[in-house]
């Protein structure tokens, strides 16, 4: 890529970006939310599924709009990002989210202005999209369980650590 079009994705990339700066200073509060989360034995082990994949998407060089489209192609892992971060939160007991925003004082109502200024970033037919990837990751959990691949991942790690 020639030097003066990595320099426009940058600078296109960085604009992006700006629009979550108001939710910087709160960004490590969540940050330690989502981990707090993760921890969780009572969160569905689906939802952190989608965080996984989301964070696989983000580190790969593949990208499914590519950089070279303007504007879309430097947003397309934040958009990813925050679209796993909602459909985590979304399927959430509330009991336990509410717990977890107790336990690190994060308050309601700011926190749930934050997502709603999040979610009209994304437009609404991704969003609608994205709202059936949990039932495609239960329902592939299900078909690897009866396809008996849960047993076999288990038996080749277990060569594997031997």
């Amino acid at each position: 890529m020639p030097r003066s079009r990595r320099r426009r994705s940058t600078i296109v990339r960085t604009l992006n970006y700006l629009a979550f700066l108001p939710l910087a200073s709160r960004a490590p509060s969540y940050g330690r939310l989502v981990l707090a989360l993760l921890m969780d034995e009572r969160v569905p082990l689906g939802r952190k599924a989608i965080l996984g994949i989301a964070a696989g998407y983000v580190a790969s060089p593949l990208d499914l709009i590519p950089e070279s489209i303007p504007i879309i192609g430097a947003i397309d892992d934040v958009v990813v990002l925050v679209l796993a971060v909602e459909l985590f939160l979304d399927g959430l007991p509330a009991g336990v989210l509410n717990e977890k925003l107790a336990d690190l004082d994060i308050d309601r109502e700011a926190f749930e202005h934050d997502r709603a200024q999040v979610r009209r970033i994304i437009p609404r037919p991704i969003r609608r999209l994205a709202t059936r990837l949990p039932g495609v990751v239960r329902a592939a959990g299900t078909a690897a369980r009866h396809a008996g691949m849960d047993r076999r991942v288990r038996a080749w790690l277990s060569m594997e650590d031997a």
